[in-house]
């Protein structure tokens, strides 16, 4: 590969109705290739589209979740008119479809696949159904999803869901993809699909950009911050429970979801004083809160596909507390850049009272974050991937 290669890039993501870290992703990835000479152009959808469909469209929808035409027609148009060169793909799910693989392969463009959750393998995205983590579908087959209504909580949504896996799992189209893993847990996990190419498996994590005068300051405030979804996987009603028997640490939490409403008037109902519910804020005010938090706090109850809460908060020195399972236990160093817990109450509360003891983290934390996961590093993985993938077309 030349390291002057300068790559046309389309790449494509299909935007959730609710924000989430792959937006982010994308952004900086975006970011990332065009400060460097590349030319990236944008494919996009959103799945607020959804709400204004017209009754037609939406019983035509199970079709197009799993082929697309329109999308099918306008990569091609895009490739062959802008000369792209790689096409790089994040989501598909609803209204892009894995049609994009199949006019990419057409027009015989490589393609590289982020894997940002766990869907190639569990229609749920996230090997978790009934308070539990759940590989059933890995182990005994795509049927267990239908029957449990793994997917928004219903047979027929699951049941597309598993028939668009099955299919592209079957016509082939997945072994000619080239995929960014980005944990070696989530590459095993992804190769226990013998349909894909172990040799198109590359692993990069995550990555963010270095901000000015992150680092320098360690004057923390007396807070602990979550920052994500207010949903149940991701442990929110536990970690409420938790700082509710220990009111001398205070918790505040940006982010929007599903139980928010319900949380705000729980905590008021119980006068809880020290939790305080931020909402959605943007992403330069998250970054301040994460800087003079204490400790940034992860304890979701499924294995996670690789937060950007847990960099960024590497990235201004902060140490992160987080579940003991999965890649949020593989991506905290314990003592070194956080502390790791069992999602049991009783231990939670114990290591937050240890973070707050012995050396301060802030520098160690930060060294990590310089070694492993700033955009210099992220930029050459990329190129490299790039590289191999073109190589291999």
């Amino acid at each position: 590969m030349n390291g002057d290669q300068k790559w046309k890039v389309l790449m494509v993501h299909n935007y959730y109705q609710i924000p989430g870290g792959e937006d982010t992703v994308v952004t900086n990835e975006k970011r990332l290739l065009e400060e460097h000479g590349h030319e990236v152009v944008l494919y996009t959808r959103h799945n607020n589209e959804l709400k204004s469909m017209s009754k037609l469209q939406k019983l035509g929808l199970p079709f197009t979740t799993i082929f697309n035409p329109k999308t099918y027609s306008e990569i091609k148009k895009i490739i062959k008119e802008q000369g792209i060169e790689i096409v790089h793909v994040h989501n598909t799910l609803n209204l892009i479809s894995p049609a994009v693989y199949y006019a990419a392969v057409k027009c015989k463009v490589p393609v590289v696949q982020t894997i940002h959750n766990f869907r190639f393998l569990c229609p749920g995205a996230t090997f978790y159904r009934d308070g539990h983590i759940c590989e059933d579908c890995i182990n005994k087959g795509l049927g267990c999803a239908v029957k449990h209504k793994c997917y928004r909580a219903s047979r027929a949504q699951t049941l597309i869901c598993v028939i668009n896996t099955w299919i592209h799992r079957h016509t082939g189209i997945l072994r000619k993809i080239n995929y960014i893993a980005l944990t070696e847990f989530n590459k095993s996990k992804l190769l226990q699909l013998n349909c894909i190419d172990p040799e198109k498996v590359f692993v990069r994590p995550n990555f963010t950009f270095t901000i000015e005068n992150a680092f320098g300051n360690n004057d923390k405030g007396d807070f602990f911050l979550y920052v994500g979804r207010i949903e149940e996987i991701k442990g929110i009603e536990r970690l409420i429970r938790v700082f509710q028997k220990i009111p001398q640490y205070n918790l505040e939490l940006a982010g929007d979801g599903p139980l928010l409403e319900e949380m705000i008037r729980y905590t008021r109902e119980q006068g809880t004083e020290n939790i305080v519910f931020l909402g959605r804020i943007d992403h330069d005010s998250v970054m301040k809160k994460m800087k003079m938090a204490r400790a940034v706090i992860v304890l979701s109850q499924v294995y996670e596909g690789f937060p950007m809460t847990i960099v960024e908060a590497y990235s201004v020195g902060t140490p992160v507390i987080g579940s003991n399972f999965g890649n949020i236990g593989n991506l905290i160093e314990e003592g070194k850049t956080g502390f790791k817990t069992s999602l049991q109450e009783k231990d939670i509360i114990a290591t937050i009272e240890r973070s707050t003891e012995g050396d301060d983290l802030t520098e160690t934390v930060y060294q990590v974050f310089r070694s492993k996961y700033t955009a210099e590093n992220a930029y050459r993985a990329v190129c490299r991937i790039y590289g191999e993938a073109e190589g291999r077309q």
